[in-house]
């Protein structure tokens, strides 16, 4: 029976995946941060929770070693992050702190905690959650993209030399998902002086073409089990459709394309 470590667990995608993995066969992992609130995983026998803030490093090296005496740890899934939205001029620079540290650092450091246990197995998988938002750009969310476009270099570069010590590593960039996200998992700043185009911008997302959290995770699960060295599983219809635009029309025309569509006055 192989095992997952999951980090974000407690909704959305990551819960999303916990279920799928362990009805699959596998043993599961499910960190987040407030595990005494979980309900729904705690009741299914091949889930263990664990707490986990990402953004806490002695937590970080705690919940690794705790997650490693379980027994061993095939998959590691760094789920947890959230969504910085509004623009730059409005975002303070505790919210600008906050997004670094749980979308790039906090997946930095789950992947530094674990590289030793998988190095010494010479075996072993990390997965990202990174997003269409590392390969593409939406207006007013600019941070959030700093950080997902990070992953996706950081993520094309640790391969070179994960590869070297049996390691893979791969990212699963989706789409839109319809979970709770800009209400939840969302943080908000607000301008006046870009206030009517921040609204224009909110009105033109159509959440009709965003997959359910079920798809994305079955996308993660082909990951993990394809056994192929692919880096870059981009997920759901929506991402797939942005991505080949991207790559058809160039990177200025995609743009010009983009600002017609979600700013155009």
């Amino acid at each position: 029976m192989k095992t997952i470590f999951i980090t974000g667990a407690s909704t959305g995608l990551g819960k999303a995946t916990a279920k799928l993995f362990a009805a699959k066969g596998w043993k599961v992992i499910a960190t987040m941060r407030n595990p005494q609130n979980e309900k729904e995983l705690t009741a299914i026998d091949n889930i263990t929770v664990l707490p986990l803030d990402v953004t806490n490093v002695d937590q970080i090296k705690e919940t690794t070693q705790k997650a490693i005496a379980l027994g061993p740890v095939d998959v590691v899934f760094n789920n947890a992050g959230y969504g910085l939205m509004g623009p730059l001029e409005s975002i303070t620079d505790e919210q600008l702190v906050r997004q670094l540290n749980t979308n790039v650092l906090g997946v930095i450091r789950v992947t530094q905690a674990f590289i030793p246990y998988f190095r010494e197995k010479q075996k072993g998988l990390f997965i990202s959650t990174t997003s269409i938002g590392g390969l593409i750009t939406f207006p007013f969310a600019s941070v959030y993209h700093a950080t997902k476009w990070a992953l996706e270099g950081w993520s094309e570069s640790v391969a070179f030399e994960l590869k070297k010590v049996g390691v893979g590593i791969k990212t699963v960039s989706p789409g839109g998902i319809k979970t709770d996200f800009l209400s939840r998992s969302a943080d908000m700043s607000s301008h006046p002086a870009y206030q009517q185009w921040v609204e224009k911008m909110f009105a033109g997302i159509n959440e009709d073409h965003f997959s359910q959290a079920e798809q994305i995770a079955a996308v993660v699960y082909e990951a993990a089990t394809d056994g192929k060295e692919k880096l870059r599983y981009v997920a759901g219809e929506d991402a797939k459709a942005l991505y080949a635009q991207r790559l058809q029309l160039g990177d200025e025309a995609f743009r010009d394309q983009m600002e017609q569509t979600f700013l155009a006055n």
